[in-house]
């Protein structure tokens, strides 16, 4: 069977392209950065061009394609989110029917009655859309996901591991039915083969019907934490947002609208997925432990803060007539192998920092949060390697080179575009790391933007080359040593 997949860069779609990959199916996924998923696929699995904005780059992408998934959301754009997804939505339908594809299958939000949240109301017209295409479809509504990375799971283990008190509105007692990932994945794949006649809505969901409150408290069971919590009777979504970017991996975009979500009950009301499904869920208990177990490896498979949709939105500038290109370059000399250097490189931000003046960087990262963006919230998905398409707070990985280059492209609020560049070059004895803050100024703000900050980016920048440097030197010191014992201890 040949399967078209969309968000194949996100949380879901990440799991799902493991599991159909798994099953030896012919795979093909739309992105609209593809050169991201390199590294991320098996090489009989393709990646193509396509942006469903764009209605004209789709069809291409589903010649021959008999399934195909819509795994994509605009959870982290700005402006008028549902518009664009109707308009995504109607893309797709429209490319859908050219290409002759059979089946659809689509995951969206569980919600019932017409009161609903912009987000969960958006969710709702998609389906529909999907639905009334002509095409046979499988919409599947869930409630809460819980897994390792997953939004719910990552705002959770945040607030429970970081307050021993914590004072909630209304919406944390909201029941729902939560479902663990590794359930989620099984009737996506499932899906492909299930008898079909028309379009069918299923509600998925665990065993068990509960609020944030009890997964919270289930949490804090499992990792032996004790937490004080007391409602309160008034708390905005917009004030429950922002306290939950101070607090969570979240920023206040993202937190309001998923809070908007939590404020509606979701919970299963028509369990013919169970009849038709030959699929058991797990109960909570399981599924967080697992999403634990996951959570205590270096990395989860895939997490929400990685897709493309999570960097508030992937800006278009096309028409937009930019100033002069602004570069400030500086190098170092370091005396050590390119491949030395290079893993120092791929070591930055996160948990690791960013050599030199991190609260600078964390200044910048909360006025940006103010402001709406993305901050330093989302970390970096591996402490040690790097991928295309990686985020590293807020940049993403826009190439690399092993032992060569890494280009990372800033995803915060700015007047302009900004890349921070960094370049490896073998020179005699000794490595040339340059680095590059490479900046696109849009129009007079973005040149007072960029020379009112000179000074202040000029001391920094050098100075994380200076902390690049001194890591090397400690990282071939502590290797030297290591290895001393080594030999001592061999010879006894």
């Amino acid at each position: 069977m040949k399967i078209l997949l969309t968000g194949a860069t996100g949380y879901v779609g990440g799991r799902l392209l493991k599991a159909l990959e798994a099953k030896n199916h012919s795979i093909r996924c739309l992105a609209r950065r593809p050169e991201f998923l390199k590294g991320k696929i098996s090489p009989s699995t393709g990646a193509v061009q396509g942006d469903l904005l764009d209605k004209d780059s789709l069809l291409p992408a589903m010649k021959g394609i008999e399934t195909a998934y819509y795994l994509v959301h605009s959870m982290g754009t700005q402006g008028i989110f549902d518009e664009e997804e109707i308009r995504s939505a109607g893309n797709f339908v429209h490319a859908v029917k050219e290409a002759g594809i059979k089946r659809i299958i689509y995951l969206g939000g569980l919600s019932h009655g017409d009161n609903l949240s912009p987000h969960l109301k958006s969710r709702s017209n998609v389906g529909r859309i999907l639905r009334e295409s002509g095409i046979p479809t499988i919409e599947f509504q869930a409630s809460i996901i819980i897994g390792s990375g997953s939004l719910s799971f990552e705002m959770i283990r945040a607030l429970v591991e970081r307050l021993p008190v914590m004072t909630t509105p209304k919406w944390v007692r909201v029941l729902a039915q939560p479902i663990g990932i590794e359930d989620v994945i099984r009737y996506l794949v499932d899906a492909l083969d299930i008898p079909l006649d028309g379009s069918r809505i299923f509600e998925i969901g665990g065993p068990e019907k509960m609020s944030y409150v009890d997964l919270m408290k289930e949490y804090g069971r499992q990792r032996g934490l004790k937490r004080l919590i007391i409602p309160v009777p008034v708390l905005s979504p917009g004030l429950s947002s922002l306290w939950l970017g101070l607090v969570t991996p979240l920023y206040a975009r993202v937190g309001r609208k998923l809070i908007e979500s939590m404020r509606h009950e979701t919970v299963v009301k028509d369990d013919s997925a169970t009849k038709v499904f030959s699929i058991k869920p797990m109960p909570i208990r399981e599924a967080m432990s697992r999403a634990l177990k996951n959570e205590d490896r270096k990395f989860a498979d895939t997490r929400w803060s990685d897709a493309l949709s999570s960097s508030y939105k992937l800006k278009s500038w096309g028409g937009t007539r930019f100033g002069t290109r602004l570069v400030e370059s500086t190098s170092i000399a370091i005396e050590a192998s390119p491949e030395k250097v290079f893993e120092a490189i791929q070591r930055i931000g996160g948990k690791n920092g960013w050599y030199y003046a991190n609260w600078l960087w964390k200044l910048r990262a909360y006025l940006d949060l103010l402001a709406g963006g993305v901050g330093m919230r989302r970390g970096r998905r591996d402490a040690e390697s790097l991928s295309a398409g990686d985020t590293v707070d807020w940049w993403r990985v826009e190439a690399i080179e092993p032992n060569s280059l890494l280009r990372l492209a800033a995803e915060i609020k700015l007047p302009g575009r900004a890349w921070l560049q960094f370049e490896i070059k073998k020179e005699g004895d000794k490595t040339m790391l340059h680095q590059s803050a490479i900046f696109d100024p849009l129009g007079l703000l973005g040149l007072l933007y960029w020379y009112g900050l000179y000074f202040f980016h000029r001391i920094v920048f050098k100075g994380m080359l200076k902390g690049i440097s001194e890591s090397v030197k400690n990282d071939q010191g502590r290797r030297l040593v290591i290895h001393g014992h080594s030999a001592v201890a061999g010879s006894i």
